[in-house]
């Protein structure tokens, strides 16, 4: 098994064999010449994102700046929305579902590196898949670390770290994030803390 294989396979790795410093070389690329592009340039984004991220729904849009570490392990619903500033380092895969939203500023990383300090100037380290679910919506300066998943429908507040799994339909908060209380069919009325809607359509 080379370096590669034991990268996505969730085992500990070296990066810089087997190809992995050109893919990653070709994905920096890519991305330098996407955050380039002009907003009245959707043809060359669209072209650009689908040779980053072969796995990509239908209406994505990805707002520059935009970083990865291969985008060849990233997989995108279709009306995913990615904010400014978005990093996803998919060493291992990541799943986004679709009509997610990302606000600014977050990170998304299925890397890692072995705690003990002797064991980290070996240049092992490692990954670990991460899923978000669809019709989620994850806040503004959010973190999301290895090895977690994120329910269908949830909403990650602004700020929080994301260390351990989130069920479906809920609210989770803080650092580390924590559920605060499920989604009910009462919140489908408001649009901002108590403020009802007053249009019909929603």
């Amino acid at each position: 098994m080379n370096q590669k294989e034991r990268m996505l396979s969730g085992l500990a790795y070296r990066a810089d064999f087997d190809g992995l410093p050109e893919e990653r070389a070709k994905a920096q690329t890519l991305c330098i010449e996407y955050n380039s592009t002009l907003p009245n340039e959707p043809e060359k984004r669209s072209q650009l994102l689908k040779e980053l991220i072969p796995t990509l729904g239908e209406k994505v849009i990805i707002v520059p700046p935009f970083r990865c570490d291969y985008g060849m392990n990233i997989t995108l619903g279709g009306g995913v929305f990615i904010n400014y500033n978005c990093t996803i380092l998919d060493v291992c895969t990541v799943e986004i579902g679709a009509r997610t939203l990302i606000a600014p500023n977050v990170c998304i990383s299925a890397a890692g590196h072995p705690i003990h300090p002797q064991t980290r100037k070996s240049g092992y380290e490692y990954g670990a898949p991460i899923k978000i679910g669809a019709d989620v919506w994850i806040g503004a300066n959010v973190a999301i670390l290895p090895g977690v998943s994120i329910g269908d429908g949830s909403v990650i507040g602004a700020g929080s770290v994301v260390t351990k799994d989130i069920p479906a339909n809920s609210i989770a908060v803080g650092n580390p994030c924590k559920v605060l209380r499920k989604i009910t069919e009462q919140d489908r009325h408001y649009y901002f803390k108590n403020k009802k809607f007053d249009v019909t359509d929603y």
